[in-house]
């Protein structure tokens, strides 16, 4: 009994102390064992505590378990801090409920892999997302649920392999969406590569691919995307299949990416209208422009052509 009366106070100093440095430990209660934390059970709540808007940081692994880890989580929570939304981090797949999930605006699944969510939670994501949320995938999360089909469609493409940590040239392709806005048009950085089991372009806008050319063990090709985004079954999802090393949660251009992949998913940020972008600056001199995007007067129908009426 005095062992678990000094359980109790124990915890009860820890929580008071967590409080005090703003954040949140959650525990569970062992009947034989007094109170004892479980890292399963765990939640850290983190970054702007005063918003409503909150994303959930999901690094569950049940394959390979990524050193970054830590690292990747202290780093998002720093970015809600300093970009005015709250971030909620656990390795608990029980969060994975309709009541709960409804607290965030968007999911990041952070280094995960293996099979992470029972029946009945992947269910509950699935509502979440057609409920009009979003989706963040980094790095391993392409080596997660491999036979969850409506997960595959979300993110776009499963892992395949990857060669040694290597420096690589990234070729962004789209420098207007949020994750990919300032940075260089050729961004130069060391990372794990992933190879991919297909290639997603097509089913999704791809914003930046990696130049198997300037390293060692690429297999797709002079087209390999490494970054994309989509709305997808109501929601939006964004993956970068960057983010495998510790040193790129210190890395500003890496951070600045990640942070704009997980505003555009929480919908805090949106993505350049492609459907009325702008074509293009001026014409070539001589030329006739036939179609702004909004004026046919210009169009003339093939002489004996008509239109049905």
């Amino acid at each position: 009994m005095s062992s678990s009366r000094d359980s109790r106070r124990f915890v009860g100093r820890l929580l008071a102390a967590l409080a005090g440095a703003g954040l949140v430990l959650l525990v569970v209660l062992v009947a034989s064992d007094g109170l004892r934390p479980s890292a399963a059970m765990t939640i850290r709540t983190a970054g702007d505590e005063t918003s409503p808007d909150r994303v959930l940081v999901f690094s569950k692994t049940a394959g390979f378990r990524h050193d970054a880890i830590p690292d990747a989580v202290a780093a998002i929570e720093a970015l809600g801090a300093g970009h005015g939304f709250g971030v909620d981090a656990t390795e608990d797949a029980g969060v994975f409920d309709d009541a709960r999930l409804g607290g965030y605006r968007a999911v990041v699944f952070l280094l995960t892999t293996g099979d992470v969510l029972e029946p009945e939670q992947q269910a509950a994501f699935e509502r979440y997302v057609r409920a009009g949320h979003g989706y963040v995938g980094v790095h391993s999360a392409a080596d997660t649920e491999y036979d969850w089909p409506w997960y595959g469609g979300l993110l776009g493409a499963y892992f395949s392999s990857h060669p040694a940590i290597q420096p690589a040239g990234v070729q962004i392709e789209d420098p207007t969406h949020p994750s990919t806005a300032g940075l260089p048009e050729r961004w130069n950085r060391e990372d794990e590569w992933y190879n991919f089991r297909s290639n997603p372009r097509g089913a999704v806008r791809v914003l930046a691919r990696v130049d198997e050319a300037s390293y060692g063990g690429g297999t797709m090709g002079g087209d390999h995307p490494l970054v994309w985004y989509h709305e997808y079954d109501g929601g939006r999802a964004w993956y970068t299949a960057m983010g495998h090393t510790r040193e790129s949660y210190a890395e500003p251009l890496f951070l600045h990416h990640l942070l704009g992949g997980i505003r555009y998913a929480a919908g805090l940020e949106s993505a350049p209208d492609t459907a009325s972008a702008d074509l293009g600056a001026s014409p070539p001199e001589g030329a006739v422009v036939l179609f702004d995007g909004t004026d046919t007067a210009r169009w003339r129908p093939k002489a004996g052509a008509g239109l049905a009426a």
